[in-house]
C-alpha cells in the first residue's frame, strides 16, 4: 500500500495503515529547487475549508498539496516521517477545531503525533517547525488559507532539507515512531489511548 509525496514518488505503509485519499488522480511533482508541502487535510473541516476557497477562487501558494482524510486521527507519525523523507520540505496537519471533531477524538490523536514527530525531528538535528498542526472549521476558509500560507513562509525561512544518504536520519525517526506492537494505530503509539471510557458510535471505528 502506498501514500502519493510532492515529489510524485510514494512511500510504502506499514500494513494495517490506511492510505490518505489525494486530491485527484495523482500529485504534480515539485519542481527542482523548489519547497514542497503536504497538508493531511480532514473531510469535514478542513478540506471543506479548502473547497470553499477554492470555489472563490482565493489562491494558495503552490508549494502546498493537499491528501484527504476521512480524519486527521488516521493520520500516523510514519505518514508525516515518510512524507519528509520523500521530498517533502514540510509537512501539516489540518483538522477539526479542538473539542469539535466528528469522531470525537480524532483531532486530539493527531495533535499528540505531531508533537510526537517534532521531538523525533529534533532528536535528528531537523527543524520541528517543519511538522505543524492547525485546526479550524468547514465554515473558515480564512483561517484555512492562513495556515496554508504561514506555513510556507515558515518552511521558505528555512535552509534546505539535508537528507543523509539512504535516507539514515528518517530511517532512525521512522523507527523510533514504530510501537511496540509494530502498529501504528495500536494501543502503544502517541494519541492512541482513548481519553473517555464511552465507546466509538457504531461506524466509527478505531484509528480515529
Amino acid at each position: 500500500m502506498t501514500a502519493a509525496t510532492a515529489s510524485g514518488s510514494t512511500a510504502t505503509l506499514r500494513p494495517g495503515t490506511t492510505a490518505p485519499h489525494t486530491h485527484g488522480d495523482t500529485l504534480p511533482a515539485t519542481p527542482i529547487g523548489e519547497r514542497s508541502i503536504i497538508a493531511f487535510c480532514c473531510r469535514e473541516c478542513a478540506y471543506a475549508a479548502a473547497d470553499t476557497s477554492a470555489n472563490a477562487r482565493t489562491p494558495l501558494p503552490p508549494s502546498v498539496r493537499l491528501i484527504l482524510l476521512p480524519c486527521t486521527g488516521r493520520v500516523s507519525p510514519l505518514h508525516l516521517l515518510s512524507a519528509l523523507a520523500e521530498g517533502a520540505d514540510g509537512v501539516m496537519v489540518a483538522g477539526c477545531l479542538e473539542g469539535q471533531c466528528h469522531y470525537r477524538e480524532g483531532n486530539f490523536n493527531a495533535i499528540d503525533r505531531v508533537k510526537f514527530v517534532q521531538r523525533l525531528l529534533e532528536s535528528v538535528g531537523v527543524e520541528p517547525e517543519r511538522c505543524r498542526m492547525f485546526t479550524m472549521s468547514a465554515g473558515e476558509p480564512p483561517r484555512f488559507v492562513a495556515a496554508v500560507k504561514e506555513m510556507d513562509r515558515v518552511v521558505g525561512a528555512l535552509p534546505p532539507l539535508v537528507r543523509r544518504p539512504a535516507g539514515e536520519a528518517f530511517a532512525a525517526a521512522s523507527a523510533a515512531a514504530r510501537p511496540a506492537s509494530g502498529e501504528p494505530g495500536s494501543a502503544d503509539a502517541p494519541g492512541a489511548a482513548r481519553r473517555s471510557g464511552e465507546p466509538m458510535p457504531a461506524g466509527r471505528e478505531g484509528g480515529h
